[in-house]
């Protein structure tokens, strides 16, 4: 095994430390959001960070797809005003907001005439709870009933603040507080799906109840939800990457890290290959940031023989995979939406898979006449062809909005992430980013913390890493 310097503290040929090297060039493994959070944290702290990759795009599981019709992403994401790390880091790294973001009220909106809702908080700046009372007042599609059941389910959760004293499932807890089955069908389970990827039979309600405290139960701007207009991988990981480099780090895709090894004074070795650097070598850091996938980081783990790893290890392979289809359809550029997005009524038993439908060419003009529809949790939607669940959903949008001209798209293409996010089910343990390891520690959406899998999750724990990272490593 060859062995180079990378960017880190290079060996001799007898495998040794070189005595005076810097201690303060750290690894980041992994270049989805919350490896690109640590790494842009490491470098405003001075580090010298290397950001290794094994993809060739940047991003993770939220990235961009390049396709034989055009550049997608593996998923459409919403972000929340409330998600303060993620906005933080975006603006730190240079990324203008307003441009890369449309800025919309919190709203759950059905297309007319579906027998749905229009749920929207009002523009002026109310201080919660009121938001939340004139969007329930001006509220259409729903019955007194329904207003007075999300009123009381509101109030109950904020005099609770939000916590419970033993967890259960979304639905058990919507039992509990007598929530209307138009209700429950309308908002709580989009909401669920949306939040945490998982169904609401099976999906935590501590965790939903935390979502809500900082959306239903927030100031309005908190509750404001972002639509990103650039595809996610120039929308965050991109802008990371260029911060890392102009702070004298480097960033390097197509860089696996096949082992990582514990070395004397507190030092790591880690064994490199891909296409990135023509071959395999090994170099070597005083911290090490493990920003993978669960089932990846745990592989790493497993084969470090300086301490037992094996309850984190099994922590790590626990998690349970949720996947999220999103259905792109190509219409002529002249087809628009009333709206950037409506939420649909899914209904797997009539055919209709989707559950929020975004028009991309409100978004981004380069894209206009393409629709994104999502499936979260969309294992058994995913099983089926893709020519027929693709046609499935031109059907329900077709008959949705009422417009034949969406069942007759010019493209499709069909776009899976299997391990999208983990089944946010009751009592979940994960692991905290401290592994027991001095300057080993790990990021990542499924380590511990207030939120499901989302972007502001993997952002808080990249940065927690970081910081955790900085002090434990040699100064």
């Amino acid at each position: 095994m060859a062995e180079h310097d990378i960017a880190g503290t290079p060996a001799d040929k007898r495998g040794h430390i070189e005595p005076g090297m810097s201690s303060r060039s750290v690894a980041v493994i992994g270049a989805g959001w919350a490896g690109c959070s640590a790494a842009v944290e490491l470098a405003q702290a001075g580090y010298k960070v290397t950001l290794l990759e094994a993809a060739r795009t940047l991003g993770g599981r939220a990235r961009r797809v390049d396709t034989d019709r055009a550049q997608l992403d593996n998923g459409q994401h919403i972000l929340l005003g409330a998600y303060s790390e993620a906005l933080r880091l975006m603006k730190l790294t240079g990324v203008d907001r307003e441009q890369a973001l449309l800025t919309l009220p919190l709203q759950m909106r059905y297309p007319p005439d579906t027998n749905g809702m229009d749920f929207v908080a009002p523009a002026l700046p109310l201080p919660a709870p009121l938001h939340l009372l004139a969007a329930l007042l001006k509220a259409k599609g729903l019955t007194r009933e329904d207003k007075l059941s999300l009123a009381r389910f509101s109030t109950a959760a904020r005099w609770m603040g939000w916590r419970l004293n033993t967890d259960c499932s979304v639905s058990e807890l919507l039992e509990r507080f007598d929530q209307t089955e138009r209700l429950t069908r309308l908002m709580w389970r989009p909401l669920c799906l949306a939040a945490l990827n998982t169904p609401p039979e099976r999906a935590s309600a501590q965790v939903f109840l935390n979502v809500l405290r900082d959306s239903l139960g927030a100031k309005r701007r908190a509750s404001d939800m972002l639509l990103p207009r650039a595809d996610l991988s120039k929308l965050f990981p991109e802008a990371a990457a260029a911060h890392v480099d102009a702070h004298g780090g480097s960033v390097r895709c197509g860089a696996k890290v096949q082992a990582i090894h514990s070395i004397e004074s507190r030092l790591w070795q880690l064994d490199i290959s891909g296409s990135a650097v023509g071959g395999t070598w090994s170099t070597y850091f005083s911290g090490v940031v493990i920003a993978t996938g669960a089932s990846q980081a745990a592989t790493l783990l497993h084969d470090i023989a300086a301490q037992d790893t094996s309850q984190l290890c099994s922590q790590l392979t626990a998690f349970e995979p949720e996947a999220i289809t999103t259905v792109y359809l190509q219409y002529d550029a002249g087809l628009r939406l009333e709206l950037p997005f409506y939420a649909l009524q899914d209904d797997p038993y009539s055919h209709h898979y989707g559950q929020f439908v975004f028009d991309r060419g409100q978004l981004d003009a380069s894209q206009a006449g393409l629709l994104a529809v999502i499936i979260s949790a969309s294992g058994p939607a995913a099983a089926q062809p893709q020519e027929l669940l693709a046609e499935a959903v031109a059907v329900q949008l077709a008959v949705d909005f009422q417009r034949p001209e969406l069942g007759r798209p010019a493209w499709f293409k069909v776009i899976t992430e299997k391990r999208a996010t983990y089944a946010c089910t009751p009592g979940l343990v994960r692991p905290d980013n401290a592994t027991g390891l001095p300057g080993l520690v790990l990021a990542g959406d499924y380590t511990a913390g207030d939120y499901p899998a989302t972007l502001e999750s993997a952002v808080r724990s990249g940065v927690a890493a970081a910081r955790l990272l900085q002090r434990n490593t040699v100064q």
